[in-house]
């Protein structure tokens, strides 16, 4: 494959089972992450299958996200495809009990983070006249549950921003298409309950969750389809949920 893979929060979860089936098909990789161990780990494993160019940065930071994407070298510097997927969830309190510092997070991380790199990138796929974005959102996006209040607002703008993006790109032939997971095993609950693992692991007891591996392939189909189609707005969720408060843990 000559198309530059571009894919935010690379390190873990979706990010990297992305990175990894991508690599097995050859497609050259532009990982992006705030934890440098992980990433100079990622490129080892995945520098003998393709090739691979690190970015160390947080999605967070506007100044840092531009410094990092403008030192691209010319080899990576035609990016074809950009995975948005760096994105967190902070706590799960009532609105009334909230931390602000976890508003913050979730709304610079997933959006205003989604925000960022876009900017940066999409000048690109205009001069190409070409490109793909995929959005990775939630079915937090499409629906709110109990204590799920901000972040389910942060996903509810990645699903706006996404059919924004696609509409005002279209007169360039840029494909826009948002992928919208339930329940995936992931670090996702680790963070959100702050290192209680206990708390974590519950979460996923009872049922077949869907696993990262599960996502990253549903991207790669989505991204090898012929140009002239577009999956626009997928959402997937393991057999065992039918929303986001009903799992069947009989399953």
């Amino acid at each position: 494959m000559n198309e530059t893979v571009f894919i935010t929060g690379a390190t873990s979860g979706i990010g990297k089972a992305t990175a990894e089936l991508f690599a097995n098909h050859k497609f050259k990789l532009i990982l992006c992450g705030r934890r440098q161990e992980r990433l100079v780990h990622l490129k080892e494993q995945l520098g003998a299958l393709t090739t691979v160019h690190t970015l160390n940065f947080d999605v967070r930071d506007k100044d840092a996200v531009k410094k990092a994407i403008d030192s691209l070298p010319e080899e990576f510097s035609k990016i074809s495809i950009l995975i948005n997927n760096a994105g967190n969830a902070h706590g799960l309190d009532t609105i009334q009990e909230g931390s602000i510092t976890d508003w913050d997070a979730m709304l610079d991380i997933n959006v205003k983070g989604l925000l960022y790199v876009s900017k940066a990138i999409i000048p690109k796929m205009i001069t190409q006249n070409k490109g793909h974005i995929i959005n990775i959102g939630s079915t937090a996006g499409k629906e709110v549950y109990p204590r799920g209040n901000v972040y389910c607002a942060s996903k509810h703008a990645v699903d706006a921003i996404n059919q924004g993006m696609r509409i005002d790109l279209n007169q360039h032939g840029i494909r826009v298409g948002a992928l919208n997971p339930g329940l995936v095993e992931t670090e996702f609950s680790q963070v959100r309950f702050k290192g209680d693992d206990e708390r974590a692991e519950n979460v996923y007891k009872g049922f077949q969750a869907l696993k990262p591996e599960d996502i990253a392939d549903i991207i790669l189909f989505t991204v090898t389809r012929p140009y002239h189609v577009n999956i626009a707005d997928l959402v997937v969720m393991p057999t065992a949920q039918a929303s986001s408060t009903i799992v069947n843990k009989t399953l």
